[in-house]
């Protein structure tokens, strides 16, 4: 059974950091991207970040570039989004995604497994 597991989520002040994690079982890691959406209260989930294991190749969302950081552990078949410079703008349910591929997929609808979220809240 697939299954993803993120965590890490919480409250902190803009301009502060946080780093999700996103574990994931249930089938060969290295063979599929990992993604991370977001979705803010009345918004449409967006796309943030993307990496495939097999190559260690990314993809950022052009909003988060130099901000966030997408990093994986393949030994622990974990995918990490270190935020940094956090603003209120990023309050938002984070989701990470899996699709078996060796590119990234720009549209949700492009991978068939999620994660149950985690929220993030940026005060300002």
């Amino acid at each position: 059974e697939v299954q993803l597991v993120e965590s890490g989520g919480g409250l902190v002040q803009a301009g502060g950091s946080l780093r999700l994690s996103c574990a994931a079982s249930g089938f060969p890691f290295d063979d599929y991207v990992i993604a991370w959406f977001r979705q803010a209260p009345g918004k449409e989930r967006e796309g943030v970040s993307c990496i495939s294991s097999s190559d260690g190749s990314t993809y950022y969302a052009d909003s988060k570039k130099g901000r966030f950081t997408i990093s994986s552990d393949n030994a622990k078949n974990t995918v990490y989004l270190q935020m940094n410079s956090l603003k209120p703008e990023d309050t938002a349910v984070y989701y990470c995604a899996a699709a078996k591929s060796y590119g990234c997929y720009a549209n949700d609808w492009e991978y068939p497994y999620w994660g149950q979220g985690t929220q993030v809240t940026v005060s300002s």
